[in-house]
């Protein structure tokens, strides 16, 4: 597997309602604490000076002003759910400032609800200022952008078949409820693994903590983070000391360098 110079930042680390949840007073909700609030999940990724985000949320925005991202070359969706896809229209300054479309990579169903849900970008006769968008229809074969080899992996969302991705010695997946024996094979050798795990307790279509360990202990990364965390999560403090020495809760702004 190809090896890369590789900065990443964790854009948001919550779940599709994000933390704190509208009209929750928990001690999650109410923590003062930064690493307890998060927002939709996102990730930036640096790979040998291509710039690429995974899944536009409904915070796109303003993760991108937070951390100051000023060029990105490529979005990589995971799937077409509401908490990683609602914020693409925000690309528009990314296309004004190229002066050029955004490439899209994403799987074809995925691709057609983009299409759907962001229809006027593909009128015959679209508005001035619309965002400019170029899809790439994706398959789990293996694709390259720009000199860097970037593995999809299929997982499971329930039973709605995902997008996680691998990018030489890093893999990122979220929204996972099941994980092939055949991607846990393309797993193989990584170093640093993201990982969604939505709470302790188990949920029917995210791993909870317990079931995301076992896939870490599986795959043996020297590093991995936990990622779409609910509030049930617990305080980040708190988790973090019941954590093994190489598996960390992630957390909004979280730098990672490989």
């Amino acid at each position: 597997m190809e090896r890369y110079s590789i900065h990443g930042i964790f854009l948001g680390t919550g779940t599709s309602q994000g933390v704190p949840v509208i009209g929750c007073h928990c001690a999650v909700c109410e923590s003062s604490d930064p690493r307890d609030s998060r927002l939709r999940t996102a990730f930036y990724l640096d790979v040998n000076g291509v710039h690429f985000v995974i899944d536009t949320g409904c915070d796109f925005r303003q993760q991108m002003l937070a951390h100051k991202i000023e060029s990105l070359d490529a979005l990589l969706i995971t799937h077409e759910h509401k908490d990683h896809l609602a914020g693409l229209d925000d690309i528009r300054p990314f296309n004004f400032m190229r002066m050029q479309p955004m490439p899209i990579f994403a799987e074809k169903r995925v691709a057609d609800a983009i299409r759907r849900e962001f229809s006027y970008v593909f009128s015959d006769h679209p508005y001035p200022g619309v965002p400019m968008m170029d899809i790439h229809e994706i398959t789990e074969q293996a694709f390259d952008y720009k000199g860097i080899k970037i593995q999809p992996l299929r997982v499971k969302h329930l039973e709605l078949p995902i997008f996680g991705y691998r990018v030489g010695q890093f893999a990122y997946i979220t929204d996972a409820s099941s994980i092939s024996d055949e991607t846990m094979k393309l797993l193989e050798n990584v170093e640093v693994l993201v990982i969604n795990a939505l709470r302790f307790k188990p949920h029917y279509s995210h791993f909870c903590v317990a079931q995301a360990l076992e896939i870490i202990e599986k795959i043996k990364p020297k590093q991995a983070y936990l990622t779409h965390c609910s509030h049930d999560i617990g305080l980040y403090v708190e988790t973090s000391r019941g954590l093994p020495e190489n598996v960390h809760l992630a957390y909004d702004g979280l730098t990672i360098e490989l």
